[in-house]
């Protein structure tokens, strides 16, 4: 690497620990998109919006900081290559010192550089590794200002552009503590009566201790938090199946120092775990101490376990002359082991669908239930989509009681109700049953 001593003060507010040093440009409003992006494709840097460093301690050197940076593209259908991304701190004049890594080629100034980014994804991956650190002079309330344009090959017109100075990442100096919890590796195949080791331990990359800290802890319903402490408390599960534990520890974390938790934390999987959770973060104990950088403060690792949910739907019959309203409840009912339930989005994993019999409608419908319409349904043909809770435990049997006026006799009119996956398809992969997963409802049976 190469190092350089660069920079420009802006006037900016200042922004330690701001939630928004985790988001991403190119999610949100600061996002770089390409130019002319005719078929749909475009063009994104990745960039953290802020960045905090700290001050360098008298007669020495600060710590860098890491910045990730990625190109992404949108149209699956097409193939990017030759990224290209421009780096330009000039906007670091006298605030902060840029290594530069060695995919990236500066000019002779120092100030800008060409990185070498590769083929370009459709996912986020950070493919620059820049490091940033205060300068000796830079004291705590500098900031400045990281310029990123690029442009890559591919695109309807052979050139895909992201617009130059449209993404930025602000960097401000600051003094004081910042811990930070390590990343953890997803982990599959797990089985369910094990435990598992959280990779808990918490490091200041700060340049003052942190005297204390608050940790908390969110399992979903699969999990167990083993391991006890007195200084935690806990709670749940709640709603969405979650526990939640927070503790409190008076144990000082010097400047670059890593501390344990007083034993190691572990998990149990239990016997209805299946697609699982765990996030756990870390915070200073002294509300009023605002960490410098909350990018590093909060994890989440998911567990999947080796496991199967039967889901299973029940149908009824019914009987009724012309002009009666009868009810038809069928179910659905999760024979277990494991319950189940979508951690990332929060939506159901299920959905079912009910085809009303011949000659009926709908006069009452649950709460749950809508309209709607799939490729395939007959032409005229009734259909509700109905909805289950976004979590499915081991034990759950729901009802969905339709009230249906037979408007003419037809004997054995039959309906269907099919349970299937709410993002869409005909089957779930943890689900070994599918011959209980569709049901019928008769109105009038012959028998």
């Amino acid at each position: 690497m190469s190092s350089l001593s660069v920079g420009r003060a802006l006037r900016r507010g200042l922004c330690a620990g701001a939630v928004g040093a985790l988001v991403l440009t190119g999610f949100g409003s600061g996002a770089a998109f390409a130019v002319g992006t005719a078929q749909g494709d475009e063009l994104a840097i990745r960039a953290p919006r802020d960045t905090v460093i700290t001050a360098a301690p008298e007669g020495g050197a600060a710590q860098y900081r890491s910045l990730a940076i990625g190109l992404t593209h949108y149209d699956h259908e097409t193939t990017v290559t030759d990224g290209r991304l421009t780096v330009d701190v000039s906007g670091l004049a006298g605030v902060a010192e840029v290594a530069w890594p060695d995919n990236c080629a500066p000019d002779e100034t120092g100030t800008v550089a060409v990185c070498d980014m590769g083929d370009v994804p459709n996912r986020y991956s950070p493919q620059v590794q820049l490091k940033v650190r205060a300068t000796a002079e830079a004291g705590a309330g500098a900031q400045g200002a990281i310029e990123y344009s690029a442009e890559a090959t591919g695109g309807p017109d052979g050139t895909l552009v992201a617009p130059g100075g449209s993404t930025r990442t602000f960097v401000t100096v600051a003094s004081g503590a910042d811990l930070g919890v390590s990343a953890p590796q997803d982990v599959t195949g797990v089985a369910p009566g094990s435990s598992l080791t959280v990779p808990f331990s918490v490091t200041n990359t700060g340049n003052e201790t942190a005297h204390g800290f608050k940790v908390s802890l969110w399992a979903t319903y699969g999990l167990d938090v083993a391991t006890r402490y007195p200084q935690c408390t806990s709670t749940g599960p709640g709603n969405g199946g979650f526990t939640h534990v927070t503790c409190s520890f008076d144990t000082d974390v010097p400047p670059g120092a890593t501390v344990e938790l007083p034993e190691p934390l572990r998990l149990a999987v239990t016997g209805h775990a299946l697609y699982e959770r765990f996030e756990y973060g870390v915070q200073p104990a002294d509300d009023t101490v605002v960490d410098l950088d909350s990018s590093d403060n909060n994890r989440t690792w998911h567990i999947n376990a080796d496991n199967t949910a039967d889901f299973s739907v029940k149908g009824t019959k019914v009987s009724g002359a012309a002009g009666d309203t009868v009810t038809t409840a069928f179910r659905f009912v999760n024979n277990g082991p494991a319950w189940a339930g979508d951690v990332t989005s929060g939506d159901p994993l299920v959905a079912i669908d009910f085809y009303l019999p011949e000659g009926t409608t709908a006069t009452s419908v649950p709460r749950t239930c809508r309209t709607t319409s799939a490729p395939g349904d007959v032409p005229g043909a009734v259909h509700y989509a109905c909805t289950l809770p976004t979590w499915t435990t081991p034990d759950l049997d729901v009802g969905f009681p339709f009230e249906l006026r037979v408007d003419r006799v037809v004997p054995d009119a039959t309906g269907r109700v099919v349970a299937r996956p709410y993002s869409g398809g005909t089957s779930l992969a943890f689900d070994p049953d599918v011959t209980n997963n569709s049901a019928e409802v008769v109105v009038n049976p012959s028998v």
